[in-house]
């Protein structure tokens, strides 16, 4: 009796296991490339959001999100539309939280995402180009377009009395929007931008570019490039000849490479990344240091946000076909409704199956407007004695 009591135990539990539904979401992200060094923390917090939510059971009847990774390369389009193609086909995602870089992501969009109507949420593609891109309402992003980071970056020099910068920008749909976003909004309020030069990435020697920066001069050089490629060539060239000691880096250049590489050198330098003061960066922040990474790495808060509001949309739509909780993303991550912190996707869960409106602030103070894409707060931060500290957010 006893056995025949355990295979009955046993064979329910299949049973259980066999009705229980998965729903998959895409992780594209730049594991390799430019900016591999970045993309390991911002997968840890779009796998802690599915983790919570897995973890309070409130999805639909308990079904499971199943994080699906994919690398983009960021530089290489045909390679991410691969993978994003077989996320779709073989692994049948339901969304994507991604890409990364802005080129493969409008590659991504226009060749998978749209063709297959699968909802992109992107933590990190800024390329202000974006804003306009035809997507059929499936393309959001948590991170605010380079128009608006070009005007803070602008604000930042002037405000410290600097009114000449030399630029170079990595040669692509990124460094190309940000650069020209950075130029007009600097010479617009009476900055001077004494040269403009694109420097492509995977070069050995970066002295042609640092020279021809050298020559029109300039009290900073701002730097558009990617931390782990040819930003990193160009800074390591002009600390080399002397020709900058003082650079400003925008979001790309963002992570733990400069630090290690260079330290005290760039103790004149300065910089920004998305980031917010609000007491969701710091549940943010706390949550990340007990799961094991670095929540404070470029767009990690952005990730979590990302893969929060696909799996809050699916909730408000009842439903995981992209066409339909596409309708609903702008509705749970806007007022009216209860504020969602980090650490609160359960509560949020439980409070729309009740019928009652979400307003999901998250780790990035998630706002977004126009297209869908956020509405920009940025952490502004120098370094002393090689490490960065926050001078402040705007």
């Amino acid at each position: 009796m006893k056995k025949l009591l355990l295979a009955s135990a046993a064979m329910s539990l299949c049973a259980s296991g066999a009705m229980a539904k998965e729903v998959k979401i895409g992780i594209v992200l730049g594991f390799t490339g430019p900016l591999e060094s970045t993309a390991p923390p911002m997968a840890d917090a779009a796998k802690m959001a599915i983790a919570e939510v897995n973890k309070s059971g409130a999805f639909f009847n308990g079904d499971k999100i199943v994080g699906v990774k994919g690398d983009s390369t960021c530089i290489d389009s045909t390679a991410a539309v691969a993978t994003a193609e077989r996320l779709v086909t073989a692994d049948h995602i339901s969304g994507i939280m991604g890409a990364m870089c802005s080129g493969a992501t409008g590659s991504i969009l226009q060749n998978v995402a749209r063709p297959n109507g699968v909802v992109m949420i992107s933590p990190s593609a800024t390329s202000p180009a974006l804003s306009t891109a035809p997507d059929d309402g499936l393309f959001f992003r948590t991170a605010p377009s380079d128009a608006r980071q070009g005007q803070v970056i602008a604000k930042v020099l002037l405000d410290d009395g600097i009114k000449t910068a030399a630029l170079t920008y990595t040669n692509n749909d990124y460094g190309k929007g940000l650069a020209d976003s950075f130029k007009k909004a600097y010479e617009a309020a009476g900055g001077k931008v004494t040269i403009s030069v694109p420097h492509e990435d995977g070069k050995a020697d970066y002295s042609a570019e640092v020279g021809s920066l050298a020559a029109a001069g300039g009290d900073i050089l701002v730097d558009a490039g990617y931390a782990d490629q040819g930003g990193k060539g160009i800074v390591q060239a002009a600390l080399d000849t002397g020709a900058f000691n003082k650079f400003f880096f925008p979001d790309g250049m963002y992570g733990p490479t400069l630090p290690k590489a260079f330290g005290k050198a760039l103790d004149k330098s300065i910089g920004d990344v998305p980031g917010t003061d609000s007491p969701g960066a710091k549940d943010f922040f706390d949550m990340a240091k007990k799961a094991g990474f670095d929540g404070t790495s470029s767009f990690a808060a952005e990730s979590y946000d990302a893969a929060a509001l696909i799996m809050l949309a699916m909730q408000e739509a009842k439903s995981t076909d992209s066409n339909v909780y596409k309708t609903k993303v702008m509705d749970v991550a806007n007022a009216p409704g209860v504020k969602i912190y980090p650490g609160q996707l359960g509560k949020a869960l439980k409070l729309i199956k009740e019928g009652k409106k979400i307003d999901y602030v998250g780790a990035s103070a998630v706002e977004l407007v126009g297209p869908g894409e956020a509405e920009g707060n940025y952490r502004i931060y120098g370094f002393k004695n090689g490490k960065r500290y926050t001078i402040k957010y705007m």
